[in-house]
């Protein structure tokens, strides 16, 4: 009978295995999941591989009656419901009427407010610029202070005509992103555009956002029908073509399969 022979591994390729598992080990660092927040959109997140990036910084365009407002409050309320505290910074409507409108979708922010899960400030575009150069200001206050994680500003646009030259704008929408990023809370920007046209406030925020949706407000045949579509979403393998979207009692509500834009873009 043979004498069992027992094998044993060279030092250098020991050496080589261990490397290779280094290497593997370095590799799953690099490439980590990355973790999601939902927004609370029907049928929406599915296009975003379940929601936007935590602690991302995000623009929604859209032009009056898209339903810029609903789907802001949609992702602040989807935030209360997991047990998260959510801040709403206006430039331009009031507390009174966005709780009236919000009521008639479902939505009691009075009733969230009182139970300090929902925070409004009603700002001017001035008193943010001034909270730029104060370096956060009442707003950074209650980022704190409340453990605020996601922040809704409506709208970035109004704050960005305050400038007049290019390079000041860029400096300005830089200050704000670095801002937010900084308080670690997932951020949606609103701007007050029609995507079907060339863009002039919204671009300079284009480059820092870390993601981009467009939603469409189109004559049809027979009426105005509502799309949306990501842009960009860094990081994201989204959904590139539109879709159709429906606003009714319980908020916005995203068709599962994508849709031809009526004209052309």
């Amino acid at each position: 009978m043979k004498k069992k022979v027992k094998r044993t591994v060279p030092k250098k390729k020991k050496k080589a295995a261990s490397k290779k598992k280094k290497r593997k080990i370095h590799h799953r660092r690099k490439f980590k999941k990355i973790e999601r927040v939902p927004t609370g959109i029907k049928n929406f997140d599915r296009l975003i591989e379940g929601g936007f990036e935590k602690n991302s910084t995000n623009l929604l365009v859209g032009s009056s009656g898209s339903g810029k407002t609903v789907f802001s409050v949609q992702f602040l309320i989807e935030g209360i419901k997991r047990g998260e505290k959510c801040l709403l910074v206006s430039f331009e409507e009031q507390k009174e009427a966005l709780y009236e409108n919000m009521a008639e979708l479902g939505f009691d922010l009075e009733k969230y407010e009182k139970e300090g899960k929902f925070f409004f400030i009603e700002h001017t575009p001035e008193k943010v610029k001034r909270m730029l150069e104060e370096g956060g200001g009442e707003i950074e206050t209650i980022v704190l202070s409340k453990n605020i994680s996601r922040i809704v500003i409506d709208s970035a646009t109004s704050f960005i005509l305050l400038f007049d030259k290019e390079l000041e704008k860029k400096e300005a929408a830089l200050s704000l992103f670095n801002l937010l990023k900084g308080w670690n809370c997932t951020s949606l920007l609103i701007s007050e555009e029609n995507p079907l046209e060339e863009r002039h406030s919204s671009r300079v925020l284009d480059l820092e956002a870390d993601s981009i949706i467009l939603m469409y407000f189109i004559k049809g045949k027979k009426e105005r029908e509502r799309y949306i579509e990501i842009l960009k979403m860094r990081g994201t393998n989204h959904s590139l073509k539109a879709h159709r979207y429906v606003i009714r009692k319980g908020g916005i509500v995203v068709s599962k399969s994508p849709s031809k834009m009526p004209i052309k873009k």
